[in-house]
């Protein structure tokens, strides 16, 4: 590493598919992974090009024997336990499709076989991510006998200020040989999605009616759709040269070939332009015709970089991210990925938070919950990303509405894993890839993710103080939200309040109790203190909303006179369940078995998956104290210390200091770790106590895919929500930063490891406001405007910060 880039030298083949992932680019729109343009998709090499929101919904047979997900929700609950007790019989998966692959462009020397890394001598070999400018780049030289070297030098770049264009510049230089090269450059529409393992057995084959076509023998293209969503796909590419080019249609492949002239130390170049549009894309007809009027009006390559590298400075500027030394370069590396999934194009698109980026297949290109870990950096950054990515939320409310009704419930229950239109999208079987075995995945009853839909709507309310979207749109799901969360209580007489049942927490582990059919469990503590959560901010809502737009809104929603009434009783009496003095993850888990973790770590060389390595051995996690992740500790990562004290009083309970450290100490003994965003929380919550811990968990976050500390995955797409979440634990996790009743709050809590950072952030129409930690201080810079003084509050006092002044705090050792 260096300060801006990223570099892999000499090749090897284990580590390609980790590679091409982190050195994947994008623009927001699409996103390419870094393979060298000479490869095929292989056990080594995968390409792939993913287009923002493009999915497609295939069935497939398993093994001989069909197997499809249940399309609806159950009507009811015992319906549901019926359902779950069943066999299964299909299986229907949607995907991210993996779209033509653009990059191919292959050599070599006349009357000789291709060259690829695998097949021919490598002297040297270095791939170099410029993180500044969004530039990839590649440097091989290919021995080819006789002291002969071919060296290759390409720079590709996916367009940031153009989103639909991507471009790829090839250099050859001969060293101690003259002679003719072969190249041969093609669109190819032969792919599928073939890029995890695991899914293999599925069927992949989403392309269908590939036509290809040249307009110039400069010019291909190719047009196909995917089988089931019709989306409708137009790639289009030029080639640049000096020599003659010819075409050739070898289905579903374009190809345009040429022969260069070498000269020992001579450099001749090919540049290759691609343009791609979709049938979902604004302002277009037809995709084809689109994509060729694009790349025919498109610029050389020069000015393109030129452009791009612009629209990178402009994006770098407004981030202004300054953390020094390997932590920092590693966080300027997860912002670069952040920015190349949620760009500011983002902000056009139908689309939400894919929790393994625009790089990669794995999860299937789906949107879970990681946008809470995502969000809250781009609100004060990007909040025009942000608001998109809560208006997908709001497009899909029908859908989750309808979800709820199918179980007999009020208000909006939002999928686990969504895709195209909001409908649930989590498989009913998962494989567990260390035993063979298909197993019943109960994951869909992670209800969860609607408190985290809410509270995202909230904080970015908080940070930008829009409140015409939270007044609208913001307002319809939240308070849908807190009608589920309400309507799913169930009064408890013995125990005097209420109960929400049948649920699946965070920690994913444990999906039901030990020997008992009915998947689900009860009373997950975090479940239930966001829930109380969601109704609480659903009444404040409901008392500050201008009385009009109050009422517009009751009747636009149905809400019933005694529904708040309904809010006020469930948000204060919800049951949390303690035992042994701390907060039970669930009812019943204390009753659970001790796991030997002693034993499983020197049986195994890693346990992360350990839920995989006992179903392996024919036994369950779920009858152990074991989590895969932070359960009950994710109520640290949202709330402050403050707010969380409230949020308990507010159920009855006492939580101080004492009770909570206890609470962190269990569960941190009893944690595998198995999801990139455990060490993240963890590192979060153990900042303030213990900082020689919280460093090792930081540590942890950040290495998690650039090590690939999850044995394979980064290769099958970046882990979003934790690259984003190392961002946000610098921005607000380590200073104390909260956003709430119009104010910036700050109480730093510097770590000695990283105790000098600055970064600026846009809050509430102030941009650029500079944050800077250094030598036992922070300053707080406002930019010049015409804007009201930035409200700060500190733990000892409020100041008003106006703008042009720089606020200085000396910190408290």
């Amino acid at each position: 590493m260096t300060g801006w880039t990223w570099e892999y030298d000499g090749y090897e083949p284990a580590e390609e598919r980790l590679r091409e992932s982190l050195c994947t680019l994008g623009n927001g729109y699409f996103a390419t992974r870094g393979a060298l343009p000479e490869c095929v998709a292989d056990d080594v090499h995968y390409p792939g090009t993913y287009v923002a929101g493009c999915y497609d919904r295939l069935t497939s047979e398993v093994a001989g024997q069909q197997v499809r997900t249940a399309e609806t929700a159950e009507t009811a609950e015992t319906a549901e336990t019926a359902a779950n007790a069943e066999t299964l019989k299909s299986l229907e998966n949607e995907d991210m499709v993996n779209l033509p692959n653009w990059l191919p462009l292959r050599f070599r020397p006349a009357g000789h076989d291709w060259l690829t890394p695998d097949t021919a001598t490598v002297l040297d070999h270095r791939k170099v991510l410029h993180l500044d400018s969004g530039l990839l780049e590649r440097h091989t030289r290919y021995g080819l006998g006789d002291g002969q070297v071919l060296f290759v030098r390409q720079l590709r770049l996916v367009h940031m200020a153009d989103p639909h264009l991507a471009a790829l510049r090839t250099e050859f230089t001969a060293e101690g040989f003259a002679g003719g090269l072969d190249v041969e450059a093609a669109l190819d529409g032969g792919v599928s999605n073939s890029g995890v393992a695991r899914y293999r057995d599925l069927d992949g084959r989403h392309l269908t009616h590939v036509l290809t076509g040249a307009a110039a023998p400069d010019t291909v293209w190719l047009r196909c759709r995917t089988r089931t969503s019709d989306i409708r796909i137009g790639l289009a590419a030029r080639l640049t040269t000096d020599v003659p080019v010819t075409v050739a249609h070898e289905h579903p492949r374009v190809v345009q070939r040429l022969r260069l002239s070498l000269t020992p130390g001579r450099t001749v170049r090919v540049d290759k332009t691609v343009a791609l549009h979709t049938s979902h894309d604004l302002a277009i007809g037809d995709p084809l015709r689109a994509a060729t009027d694009r790349v025919g009006a498109a610029a050389g390559f020069d000015e393109l970089l030129a452009g791009h590298r612009t629209a990178w400075d402009q994006l770098w500027t407004r981030t202004g991210l300054d953390v020094p030394g390997r932590a920092g370069h590693i966080l300027r590396l997860h912002l670069f990925h952040v920015l190349q999934t949620l760009s500011p194009h983002t902000a056009d698109l139908d689309v939400g938070v894919p929790a393994r980026g625009l790089h990669g297949e794995a999860y299937r290109g789906h949107v879970f919950w990681d946008e809470l870990f995502v969000l809250p950096y781009l609100n004060l950054h990007f909040p025009e990303v942000s608001r998109a990515l809560l208006r997908y939320r709001h497009r899909r409310l029908g859908q989750a509405r309808a979800a709820a009704r199918a179980i007999g419930r009020r208000g909006a229950l939002f999928p686990w894993q969504s895709g195209s239109d909001g409908r649930e999208e989590t498989q009913r079987l998962h494989l567990n890839p260390r035993s063979g075995h298909w197993l019943p995945d109960h994951s869909h009853l992670q209800r969860h993710v609607g408190s985290a839909i809410a509270y995202n709507v909230w904080q970015y309310g908080e940070a930008t103080g829009d409140t015409e979207f939270l007044h609208s749109e913001g307002a319809e799901v939240l308070l849908q939200i807190a009608r589920f969360w309400a309507d799913s209580a169930r009064h408890d007489a013995h125990r005097g309040g209420h109960r929400i049942l049948g649920v699946v927490g965070p920690d994913e582990y444990h999906d039901a109790y030990p020997d008992v059919p009915r998947p689900g469990l009860d009373d997950n503590a975090y479940t239930n203190v966001t829930a109380a959560w969601v109704l609480a901010r659903a009444l404040h809502l409901l008392r500050t909303l201008p009385e009009p737009r109050r009422r517009e809104l009751a009747e636009h929603i149905g809400l019933a006179d005694d529904e708040p009434e309904r809010w006020e009783e469930v948000s204060r009496t919800l049951h949390v369940p303690f035992h042994d003095g701390v907060i039970s993850q669930f009812e019943g888990y204390g009753e659970l078995a001790e796991l030997d973790w002693d034993h499983y770590r020197k049986r195994y060389e890693d346990i992360r998956r350990l839920d995989r390595i006992l179903e392996a051995e024919g036994d369950t996690v779920n009858r152990y104290k074991a989590s895969k992740q932070a359960d009950v500790l994710m109520l640290g990562y949202l709330f402050s210390p403050a707010e969380l004290r409230s949020l308990f009083e507010r159920l009855g309970h006492r939580l101080d200091e004492e009770t909570w450290r206890r609470t962190v100490e269990y569960y941190l003994r009893r944690t595998s770790h198995g999801s990139t965003l455990s060490g993240l929380v963890h590192g979060w919550i153990l900042a303030r106590d213990r900082r020689a811990d919280a460093w090792m968990f930081c540590q942890e976050a950040l290495r998690g895919d650039i090590a690939d500390l999850q044995g394979g995955t980064t290769g099958e797409g970046i882990h979003l929500g934790a690259m984003a979440g190392t961002l946000d634990l610098v921005q607000r996790g380590l200073t104390g930063l909260e956003t709430r009743q119009e104010a910036l709050w700050l109480d730093p809590v510097p770590l000695p490891q990283l105790s000098s950072y600055g970064f600026s952030l846009r809050y509430r129409g102030h941009w650029g406001i500079r944050l800077r930690l250094e030598c036992g201080k922070l300053e707080v810079a406002v930019p010049p405007s015409d804007l009201a003084p930035v409200d700060l509050r500190l733990p000892d006092r409020a100041v008003g910060v106006r703008p042009g002044e720089t606020f200085l705090l000396v910190l408290a050792d």
